[in-house]
């Protein structure tokens, strides 16, 4: 029986999440920012669930949280990074608020999460990392240009930490999910006010926000289809380090790299022309 915590469980893949986890037999530390939103998923696992609240930029929380799971199951095996959110808008259009809140959330509240866990898990060599990533961490839209940066990051961060953590004992997996019907266009997501939206980026992302609204609740992936297959992925003898999720996630993953792939090559000479002694290209 492996010991998760997860953060964001209150709607779409840490709710999902929760249950498959309990469903397969495993216990959970099921957090979200109002645990009254949980209450139910721990009490259809007595014993085996434990709800708190958790605000991962609450770093007293964090620290709070992650105590509290240690004491009462012994240790964690598993940690996912769930808790994250959007925002649409021109790269001109956003605010500094929007800005800092969106990095605070999806990066550093995520690190200090990864910061507070890894001792545990280095003293018992063994644990789990799940980082939520997103298609949108390998492949950027007009207006979301700061959500997508915050996945790039956690893409590199994660990468950094499997380097890391590997000898060990520790593994991680980086979650890369397309569109799914967890409300993350809904209102889980903010986006520039009216008066602040600038009519030049109307057909690009004007037009992309739009879409995302108008598509929420209407995604081809299913939440407790992905809870399932990560519950798989885990369960190899060796997980990968990144789970695509979805088939609109796969397709646009193929044509981003084999887009960039033809890029490098094709001016292979050109970047090699940069080193010392090199032939001009």
């Amino acid at each position: 029986m492996k010991t998760w915590l997860i953060t964001g469980c209150s709607t779409g893949f840490g709710r999902s999440l929760a249950q498959a986890v309990l469903a397969h037999g495993d216990q959970a530390v099921i957090t979200a920012r109002n645990v009254e939103q949980i209450k139910d998923l721990a009490e259809a696992a007595p014993g085996r669930a434990l709800a708190l609240p958790l605000d991962v930029t609450d770093p007293g929380q964090v620290r709070a949280a992650v105590i509290t799971a240690q004491e009462r199951f012994g240790g964690i095996d598993v940690l996912v990074n769930n808790a994250g959110i959007g925002y649409f808008a021109a790269i001109e259009e956003s605010t500094d608020e929007e800005i800092r809140r969106i990095f605070d959330i999806n990066v550093f509240g995520l690190s200090d999460v990864i910061r507070a866990v890894l001792p545990g898990m280095r003293a018992r060599r063994s644990g789990t990392i799940v980082n939520f990533s997103s298609i949108g961490g390998l492949r950027a839209f007009p207006a979301v240009g700061y959500y997508a940066a915050t996945k790039f990051a956690v893409e590199g961060l994660t990468d950094s930490l499997r380097q890391e953590v590997a000898p060990l004992g520790i593994s991680t997996l980086l979650v890369e999910p397309g569109p799914f019907r967890t409300d993350w266009a809904g209102r889980s997501a903010h986006e520039t006010l009216p008066e602040r939206e600038i009519a030049d980026y109307a057909d690009t992302a004007g037009a992309q926000r739009a879409a995302f609204r108008a598509d929420t609740g209407k995604e081809p992936g299913d939440p407790h289809s992905a809870a399932r297959a990560i519950i798989t992925a885990l369960a190899a003898d060796t997980h990968p380090q990144r789970l695509l999720l979805g088939a609109p996630a796969y397709s646009m993953a193929i044509e981003q790299l084999e887009s960039m792939l033809a890029e490098i090559r094709a001016n292979e000479a050109l970047t090699k022309s940069a080193d010392f002694d090199a032939p001009a290209a």
